[in-house]
């Protein structure tokens, strides 16, 4: 069971493990890595290229957490939760309210 009844309740935990404005560049290069990938995938056609994805995306999350926010992905605990979040702050980067 998750210690957070809902998303709207882990996203302010989510915001804080992000702290550092270097690992939210992270995130936001892999996230942007990954809509590219799967873009180049169906409009290519090659579909072995989507192996890449979760390899951007969390390869990036993660070189931020423990490079330069120095902690754990919360991929680790409230998976779901942190994909979604994920996906909300780069829609916040993209519209301001949140700063990289």
């Amino acid at each position: 069971m998750s210690a957070f009844p809902s998303f709207r309740d882990f996203y302010p935990f989510y915001l804080n493990e992000h702290r550092d404005r270097r690992c939210r560049l992270m995130h936001f290069i892999g996230s942007s890595l990954v809509l590219l990938i799967v873009a180049y995938a169906l409009f290519s056609g090659r579909l072995v290229w989507l192996w890449l994805a979760p390899v951007a995306g969390y390869g990036f999350a993660w070189i931020g957490h423990f490079v330069f926010e120095k902690n754990r992905p919360a991929t680790f605990h409230h998976p779901l939760y942190s994909l979604m979040g994920d996906w909300v702050m780069y829609w916040h980067v993209l519209r301001g309210k949140v700063k990289i």
